[in-house]
């Protein structure tokens, strides 16, 4: 609005120029706390589109693949422990011997048919919802529904998997039975809001857990700081870079299993955190690719 009654002032006299020139000024030397963050931003989004142009073109395939690569983790396992598999689900989950036979063999086949279906970007959402039905029968299954980290960590995973429904949209329509159409736009921007408030769960569980130090606190500051921005949409691809950075450091000196004797008992658990952690990259990664979407600050000041 200044801008707007500086440039109304002009031809008015003397006076009001140079109180409309001044207080023009006055606006531009000192703009507010939030201008100041989007300026610093911008610039750093600009380098990192810059640095990131040559690889670019592969992010969309880059981050589809590291979403779904803690399910095709999740097979190989079940398929070399499948004796294991079966006398835990039978002997701890007291779950009847063919019924676990078929629980494991229909894992194993989602996981694998949906996760190639998601990479070669065919009948995405067919995938999707694939891999979705995964995740909450492996919880209903492993009885691992009241772990709050597990529950924590699969929110974000299936955040990732909204990013990569987002990602997929084409220009046709479908519709439920009972239910008005939505066209792509409206899917696509419903989509990444759910995706975006998805993704930043892990992230709350990790701030929640294990020990404190100064260096934990300080990380957990940023990353929350991040993770709000990546809720909100503002400078959301930026946000998200950093959460990729903290995540992937995070994830390389915690999580390193290769570092552990086959034999150890978290090795297992370190692994499966690992490639958990990556898919949520993958989800980031989509997200700093395509956009926060419609429903966001970043979409919103282009408006106004």
């Amino acid at each position: 609005m200044s801008q707007i009654r500086g440039t109304a002032n002009y031809h008015l006299g003397s006076d009001q120029r140079v109180f409309s020139s001044s207080a023009h000024a006055a606006a531009s030397s000192d703009p507010s706390p939030l201008e100041t963050i989007r300026q610093q931003t911008s610039k750093i989004e600009d380098l990192l589109d810059t640095y990131a142009e040559p690889i670019k073109p592969h992010l969309p395939t880059i981050g589809r693949f590291l979403i779904v690569v803690t399910f095709l983790e999740d097979a190989l396992r079940i398929m070399t422990q499948w004796s294991d598999q079966l006398q835990y689900l039978h002997e701890y989950r007291k779950i009847p011997t063919g019924i676990t036979h078929l629980f494991l063999l229909f894992n194993v086949i989602a996981m694998v048919s949906c996760s190639a279906l998601v990479i070669i970007r065919k009948y995405s959402e067919y995938a999707v919802g694939g891999l979705l039905a995964v995740v909450v029968t492996q919880a209903l299954g492993y009885g691992l529904i009241f772990d709050l980290n597990f529950f924590l960590r699969n929110l974000s995973v299936m955040g990732g998997l909204l990013m990569v429904l987002s990602d997929s949209l084409n220009r046709r329509r479908f519709a439920f039975a009972g239910l008005p159409q939505i066209d792509e736009r409206d899917r696509k921007m419903y989509f990444q809001l759910a995706g975006r408030v998805l993704l930043i769960f892990l992230f709350i569980g990790f701030v929640f857990s294990g020990e404190w130090s100064i260096s934990r606190i300080l990380v957990s500051i940023v990353g929350l700081v991040a993770c709000v921005m990546v809720v909100v949409g503002f400078k959301a691809k930026w946000s998200a870079t950093l959460l990729v950075v903290i995540l992937s450091v995070f994830n390389v000196l915690i999580n390193n299993f290769w570092t552990l004797h086959p034999a150890h008992p978290h090795r297992d658990f370190a692994k499966y955190d690992f490639f958990q952690i990556l898919s949520i990259v993958g989800g980031l990664v989509l997200l700093a690719n395509m956009g926060p979407g419609t429903i966001s600050v970043d979409e919103k000041k282009k408006v106004y």
